[in-house]
């Protein structure tokens, strides 16, 4: 990595279908991104860094280089580039399944012919591994997007990733095995995080961004309750510690305020209610710092 005056962290944004989402999270930790759109080298409001857009697999290259010192980046291109990167956070964003698939009408028995095989895909070092793990005699071709178009005219199976399974199924093909779940992740160059002031900066960067994955997945509910049904509603309160209780005005019972699963709502409300509390509200959170 080349030397600087000031500890300048390299921050590398991913371009393509990430971006709507890093940009968002970032919004939301108060960090604003301008002039994206009008090229490669946008403004960034965190002090101390300076961005640059790249689409994620060269990223993942200019990490494993340290031309940058952190970026965005799929979890399936760390593997498949076989970076050696410090995972510093799952974004939990973007998440897919790296599968093989074939054409419905060419399986046996839900699994791919006995006999030699051409497989298609962008994942070269993933597919050459998954192949030689399940014995298979398979020939290996690149593909450049659109790799479900291949079946079964070019190729026999596929090495792709996938959301929803959606375009496979439109493409009458069949899940036969998963190689890797992945996600959007922030990953750093190992030397980075041993310059001091560079890996301050970036530990109050992975801080903020913490802070608004957990607030996603939190509300904050509030409820009124009487002196006598106050421990049966802090009971059924799952909050991350302990919750917050104030005494009403004259005495008249408390007010419970806890951080609960944004999931566990549909039983949590009820509960409450059932349970003597009132006066229900929720809202939601911008960020948790435990």
């Amino acid at each position: 990595m080349s030397s600087r005056d000031e500890p300048i962290v390299q921050l590398g944004l991913p371009k393509g279908r990430m971006q709507a989402e890093i940009l968002r999270l970032l919004a939301e930790a108060g960090i604003r991104v301008s002039g994206i759109e009008r090229g490669y080298r946008p403004a960034i409001s965190l002090p101390g860094f300076e961005a640059k857009v790249l689409k994620p697999q060269n990223i993942v290259e200019m990490l494993h280089m340290g031309s940058r010192d952190i970026g965005f980046a799929g979890a399936d291109w760390v593997e498949e580039l076989d970076a050696e990167l410090v995972e510093l956070l799952d974004t939990k964003l973007d998440p897919v399944r790296i599968v093989a698939a074939a054409p419905e009408a060419s399986l046996e028995k839900g699994w791919l012919p006995d006999r030699p095989l051409v497989i298609a895909s962008e994942y070269e070092r993933l597919t050459e591994r998954w192949i030689a793990a399940r014995g298979l005699k398979a020939a290996f071709v690149r593909s450049y997007g659109a790799t479900e178009v291949f079946p079964p005219e070019d190729a026999d199976c596929i090495v792709d990733n996938t959301a929803t399974g959606s375009t496979l199924s439109a493409n009458h093909l069949a899940i036969v095995d998963e190689l890797m779940t992945s996600s959007t992740r922030l990953y750093a160059y190992p030397k980075s995080l041993e310059d001091g002031p560079r890996r301050d900066a970036i530990d109050r960067l992975v801080l903020v961004l913490r802070a608004v994955l957990e607030a996603r997945l939190r509300v904050m509910v509030e409820v009124n309750v009487s002196a006598d049904h106050l421990e049966e509603v802090i009971a059924v309160l799952p909050c991350m510690r302990e919750p917050t209780i104030a005494q009403l005005h004259g005495n008249s019972g408390y007010a419970i305020r806890a951080a609960v699963p944004r999931l566990d709502l549909p039983r949590i409300v009820p509960e409450i209610k059932a349970r003597g509390g009132t006066d229900v509200v929720v809202s939601e959170l911008s960020q948790i710092v435990p």
